[in-house]
């Protein structure tokens, strides 16, 4: 059960896609699936699926719209990552987050919610996913490798709700300084829980990816069924 609907934005602009799966039945919480730079491309759809499958309401929103609607790419040749890192260069983080606002207030009303609504990111989406933790009313969150986490600690304060992190050591975007930055600015709030996964880079649990590594994605995503389940469908 998948199809694409329309949000609109909330500065008027206009409105943008998101992709949206559904468990069968038709109910259950959402989670908003947060895309890497590389669009809402068949890996965040597969998620997507995977999570509906799960009894989640997935939906995975548009989120470079204002550059080019519909960007679906992969991260299989240089001119494909050149693609993707001039989209994430040209991303307006604020105008971002408005589009996450708008996203997360569809998922708590959307047709089958249950109305508890978690947020899920990959990458830019991973910062993203600790961004909407900081700064919306999601129940949960969770961020896979993060980039820029360190930069934007000043708003962990806003943290209200559970967030976990996942951390690859090698990650070729986030030093192991960045690291250390993200773990000792978050060591305080009760809310957030980090795990790191040795010897594995950036985009460790993407599906189909060039740096895919079954033992973490496995042990990251069972991390991450058990911790929505508490925080969703409890």
């Amino acid at each position: 059960m998948a199809d694409y609907i329309d949000i609109q934005a909330t500065d008027g602009s206009g409105s943008f896609k998101a992709y949206v799966a559904k468990p069968v039945g038709g109910t259950g919480p959402a989670i908003v699936v947060i895309q890497e730079i590389f669009g809402v491309n068949a890996g965040m759809r597969q998620i997507c699926d995977e999570l509906a499958m799960e009894g989640y309401i997935a939906i995975c929103p548009d989120l470079f719209w204002r550059q080019q609607p519909g960007v679906d790419i992969t991260d299989q040749s240089k001119e494909e990552w050149d693609q993707a890192f001039k989209l994430m260069q040209g991303f307006d983080h604020t105008k971002g987050m408005e589009d996450l606002k708008a996203t997360v207030a569809v998922a708590r009303s959307i047709e089958g919610a249950t109305g508890k609504v978690g947020a899920m990111g990959y990458c830019l989406g991973g910062l993203l996913a600790y961004r909407t933790s900081a700064n919306t009313d999601v129940d949960a969150a969770v961020g896979y490798y993060g980039v820029s986490i360190d930069t934007m600690l000043g708003e962990a304060a806003g943290i209200n709700s559970p967030l976990m992190l996942h951390i690859a050591e090698e990650d070729g975007f986030v030093d192991k300084a960045a690291q250390e930055r993200i773990k000792k600015g978050l060591a305080g709030n009760t809310h957030v829980s980090i795990h790191s996964y040795a010897g594995v880079d950036h985009a460790f649990a993407r599906p189909n990816g060039v740096n895919w590594n079954a033992e973490a994605a496995t042990l990251a995503n069972n991390r991450t069924a058990a911790f929505f389940a508490e925080h969703l469908k409890g």
